[in-house]
């Protein structure tokens, strides 16, 4: 019995600072920058509830994004780039994620589309880790999304390359590797994998030769092509 007792003592000290350490990676995370902050304080039809900021356009709209943060990325950091989405036409829905790691909620996209039973038209984006778990979302459901978007990400699992538009930057190469397929592919000359955000440089990111504002510039025009 001691014996038994002090495996068990072990393994729960184990146990233990296994989830301490996570929480101590976890809660180090990138944060939005002052540009990201004053979008959520200053733009007009900006709603939050719950863990959902929506975006809605100033004309009525049957089309939606459903936004998905890349991995410990403060979520409001991808305003900048929703708030042109959205100035374009497109409601926007930012999911704030568990931990800020997509990878606890994948399914989060379906309670933001029985949340807005006004868009008929639906679209799921995500951002490097964000955007794997977009892709498992609409391989997982396809009749629920008409198309993918992926920034810093490729498709992941059994969904059609040609309903999805991949985009990532030239110094953010390494994503080739990965492709398999070539329809709707664009790579953005001079952008790294952090610009699609506003929160910082990421470490071992390379710092790209282009403005955040040019790149995510070029990926709006990209997605309401994509979209149109």
């Amino acid at each position: 019995m001691k014996k038994i007792r002090k495996i068990l003592i072990i393994l729960s000290l184990l146990l233990i600072l296994s989830v301490g350490g996570f929480l101590i990676y976890a809660s180090d995370y990138y944060r939005a920058d002052d540009s990201a902050i004053a979008i959520l304080n200053s733009a007009d039809d900006i709603t939050i509830k719950d863990n959902l900021t929506f975006l809605s356009t100033k004309e009525s709209s049957n089309t939606g994004i459903i936004f998905y943060p890349g991995a410990k990325v403060e979520a409001i950091a991808y305003l900048p780039l929703l708030n042109q989405i959205r100035d374009n036409g497109i409601n926007s829905i930012l999911v704030e994620m568990p931990l800020n790691m997509a990878i606890f909620n994948s399914n989060a996209a379906h309670s933001v589309i029985s949340s807005y039973p006004e868009i008929t038209n639906w679209y799921i984006m995500g951002h490097s880790m964000g955007g794997a778990m977009a892709s498992k979302y609409a391989s997982d459901h396809p009749e629920k999304v008409k198309g993918l978007i992926l920034l810093g990400a490729y498709v992941y699992g059994d969904y059609p390359p040609e309903k999805s538009l991949t985009i990532y930057g030239s110094f953010n190469s390494n994503l080739e590797d990965n492709i398999d397929y070539t329809d709707n592919i664009i790579v953005i000359d001079g952008g790294n994998h952090a610009k699609f955000g506003n929160y910082g440089v990421q470490k071992g990111d390379p710092e790209g030769t282009i403005t955040h504002e040019e790149q995510q510039s070029i990926a709006v025009k990209a997605i309401l092509d994509f979209i149109n």
